[in-house]
């Protein structure tokens, strides 16, 4: 039997996850310690008046609700008593990789992420469903939890629970997708730093709702909605469009929410997909090799010997002299004239003397002697053309600033036409119809919020197009990780939507469902990324140093018989719970379960540094250098405790079962402990 006994001299190891209640009154005590009454309690009158009496306590007001909303409450409060059990055998390089991909239902495994992971988030993206009637499955009386994940996965029995999709002809269609988006919502929210970044990829079917749900949970000030293009308007669509007059659909959504506001987000320029119309009139004289060597350019610093004998051709090609020129040459009516240099003065060529690029091209000519060079000016993102040269007797140089052109880049709003969500077969080496997300879309969004070793989460994870686009994002030396979490949904045959990704795993001898799908791209992309390094020689880069590896977790019900509080009075059906108890520990749990389960609900994060020691005979792990040490062994002495004690950990545990009911032992354990100021000593 586990120490749950009160009059033992240790306290007993809790083995649910974080309460989300006792977190967010923690949060308000923080901010109203005032409200607060004996017991933890709280004065909602006091809290009133602390707040100036401004709560609404009419029947209307502004905000949303629906069918099952409370319920979700009740979700979020409920603890988990589940664990993520390791897979060695699917993982790569499970002992040194700081990535981490989890086969589970997310509500529970959010749930799990709490203690370790509170506030440590710094990019969430995800990709849920998007709600069109056959794309996610919920149980029908709405109570979600590890019972509702392992009869789903065929791991208990169901007891007469159905599972169905969701469907448009049900009356609480869109109710069930928002019941199960706001638990995951809200978890998802404790998880984010508080500069973190969260963006969600939606479509028309829900976007006012997750809008709401989000203005809820983060704040309407805190998200800001990108469109982004998905394809063409050509192909079937358009012929159906017009045939049976209606709108095609060409465009996505990513929602972004940031804890601090929507701002401070590093976005980099967006190249032009072509040269336009103002380009091609006073660039006519350039060739396409000319074009093109402007684009490669823009990087640099400085330029080449080649480059500059090729600028200095093509800039003799140039016979405009001044923005009056470009003017006359373009066919603009005279009173026209003033407005389209207005509205294009920002992207035309320009022949103009700009003082603080003058300045730069000369600290240029002194520094490198260039006869022909180029200036990037940053603030209006022109490529300055100079010619210069140093006079060795004045010591001065001289500029001659011969033309600017735009760069060919704009700054991202809130339309993106550059990135197709659609026509992805080949990206990944994997078969996933209608699921991945381009590789160009996650690049740009982990860019814009991630850096150095930002942990990066996405708990719709699907073909895995997150994991491959942090690899990528890391060849620049960065240590970012991620952590991905997908269920582990069968595909089918039947359906015609997983019908070339169910043949595809036949194919490839992977199991037929989606979480294998996800670990198999991991493990290509991987493959990929090496091979992209070796080939391309970056010094700065070896096998070692960047991490293409992950360690792969299984939700699973906890290790321990956790004694059931909801039982009923009736004495044979506690006694029959107590004897139960007598041997807690699942006896097919290994000590490598039992201990990633102690980590985990002890605030530790899954990739911990953990060292095997030896103490005494007996086996003991050393978690983060000495922070935490814990001791699976059934057969504990007063030398081991004695021994642990001496390395004066922080916090110690070890199975109650050790002690072998004596209790003489245990409470000179707890004092050896305590003498070594070892103040955190639990059992479990």
């Amino acid at each position: 039997m586990s120490s749950n006994d009160q009059s033992s001299p240790i306290a007993s190891m809790s083995l649910e996850s974080m309460s989300i209640t006792d977190n967010q009154k923690a949060k308000l005590k923080e901010l109203f310690p005032e409200v607060f009454t004996e017991g933890s309690k709280i004065d909602f009158d006091k809290l009133k008046r602390t707040l100036g009496e401004t709560v609404d306590s009419g029947k209307e007001r502004f905000g949303m609700n629906w069918a099952g909303k409370a319920d979700c409450f009740k979700t979020i409060q409920q603890p988990s008593v589940a664990t993520l059990v390791p897979a060695r055998d699917e993982s790569v390089d499970f002992d040194s990789t700081e990535n981490v991909f989890i086969e589970g239902d997310n509500l529970e495994v959010l749930k799990l992420l709490q203690k370790s992971y509170l506030g440590k988030i710094k990019m969430i993206y995800i990709d849920p469903p998007y709600n069109t009637g056959s794309d996610f499955i919920y149980p029908d009386n709405y109570s979600e939890n590890l019972d509702t994940y392992l009869e789903y996965t065929g791991q208990i029995d169901s007891e007469g629970r159905k599972f169905s999709t969701n469907v448009d002809t049900d009356g609480r269609f869109h109710s069930k997708w928002m019941n199960m988006m706001y638990p995951r919502l809200f978890l998802a929210k404790n998880l984010l730093k508080n500069d973190g970044v969260m963006f969600i990829s939606i479509d028309d079917n829900e976007i006012s709702n997750v809008l709401s749900l989000i203005d809820e949970i983060f704040g309407e000030a805190n998200r800001k909605v990108i469109a982004v293009k998905m394809s063409e308007p050509s192909g079937l669509k358009m012929g159906a469009a017009k045939k049976y007059g209606v709108i095609p659909k060409l465009k996505e959504y990513v929602i972004v929410i940031k804890m601090d506001g929507v701002s401070g987000l590093k976005i980099k320029p967006i190249p032009k997909e072509s040269w336009d119309t103002e380009y091609n009139i006073f660039l006519e004289n350039f060739t396409e090799s000319d074009k093109i060597l402007i684009d490669e350019i823009q990087s640099k610093e400085l330029i080449s010997d080649a480059d500059i004998l090729s600028l200095d051709k093509m800039i003799e090609k140039v016979k405009l002299q001044s923005v009056s020129e470009v003017i006359k040459n373009l066919k603009i009516k005279d009173d026209e004239k003033d407005k389209w240099l207005f509205d294009n003065a920002y992207r035309i060529c320009q022949c103009a003397t700009s003082s603080s690029v003058l300045k730069l091209a000369e600290e240029k000519i002194k520094n490198n002697g260039s006869d022909i060079f180029f200036v990037k000016n940053r603030g209006n993102d022109l490529l300055y053309f100079v010619r210069g040269n140093y006079n060795k007797e004045s010591k001065k140089p001289r500029v001659q600033l011969i033309f600017a052109i735009d760069n060919l880049s704009t700054h991202p709003c809130d339309l993106w036409v550059d990135i197709k969500t659609t026509g992805l077969e080949a990206e990944g080496s994997v078969e996933f119809k209608n699921g991945k997300k381009p590789l160009k879309l996650l690049s740009r969004l982990i860019d814009m919020s991630t850096k150095d070793d930002d942990f990066v989460l996405d708990f719709f994870a699907g073909s895995g197009s997150t994991a491959e686009a942090i690899f990528k994002a890391n060849i620049d030396g960065s240590k970012r990780k991620f952590i991905l979490v997908q269920l582990p949904e069968q595909l089918s045959f039947d359906n015609k939507e997983q019908k070339s990704t169910f043949q595809f795993c036949i194919e490839n001898n992977i199991k037929p469902i989606i979480s294998e799908i996800t670990k198999e791209r991991i493990r290509r992309a991987a493959i990929k990324v090496k091979a992209e390094i070796d080939a391309s020689s970056v010094e700065s880069l070896t096998e070692n140093n960047l991490d293409l590896g992950f360690r792969v977790y299984k939700l699973q019900q906890s290790n321990f018989k956790i004694w059931d509080s909801t039982l009923t009075q009736d004495p044979q059906v506690i006694q029959l719970a107590l004897d139960s108890h007598i041997d807690h520990i699942n006896p097919n749990a290994t000590q490598e379960d039992i201990l990633f389960e102690l980590l985990l609900k002890a605030g530790f994060q899954l990739t911990t540094p953990i060292e095997k020691l030896t103490l005494v005979g007996k086996t003991v792990f050393s978690i983060a250098d000495n922070a935490l040490l814990i001791c699976l062994e059934k057969e504990l002495t007063l030398d081991v405790m004695r021994a642990i004690a001496e390395r004066e950990p922080a916090r110690v545990i070890v199975l109650d079962e050790g002690f072998q009911n004596n209790d003489q032992l245990k409470t000179n354990a707890a004092l050896t402990m305590k003498s070594k100021g070892v103040l955190d000593f639990r059992t479990v």
